[in-house]
C-alpha cells in the first residue's frame, strides 16, 4: 500500500477521484472526522475497507451520497418518509438508516 498525503487542490481531488474509480481507498475529511472512502458500488473496494479497518462484515458502513439519483442507484426502494426528509434537508448533512 502506498500512502500519500496530498494538499487540498484540484489536482489532488482529481487523483482521489481516479483512485476511487479504480477501486482504491482514499482517506478524506468529513464534517467531523477523517474517513476511509471507497466506491460503495464496487464490492471489491468495499471489502478493502473492511480489511483495512479490521471491521466485521456484519457491521455496516456509512455511505455518503450526493442526492436522490445516487440514492436510487444503491437501494431498491426509498420510503416516502425518506423522500420527505431528503427534500427538506438536502443539500446538507442528513443521516438516514
Amino acid at each position: 500500500m502506498n500512502t500519500q498525503v496530498l494538499p487540498v487542490n484540484e489536482e489532488s481531488i482529481a487523483l482521489a477521484a481516479k483512485l476511487l474509480q479504480q477501486g482504491e481507498l482514499v482517506a478524506l475529511p468529513t464534517e467531523t472526522v477523517y474517513g476511509i472512502a471507497a466506491d460503495a458500488r464496487n464490492g471489491e473496494a468495499v471489502k478493502k475497507i473492511f480489511e483495512a479497518k479490521g471491521r466485521p462484515q456484519d457491521n455496516p458502513l456509512i455511505v455518503h451520497i450526493c442526492g436522490m439519483e445516487m440514492l436510487h442507484g444503491i437501494v431498491s426502494e426509498v420510503p416516502e418518509r425518506a423522500k420527505k426528509l431528503a427534500a427538506a434537508f438536502w443539500p446538507g448533512p442528513l443521516t438516514m438508516v
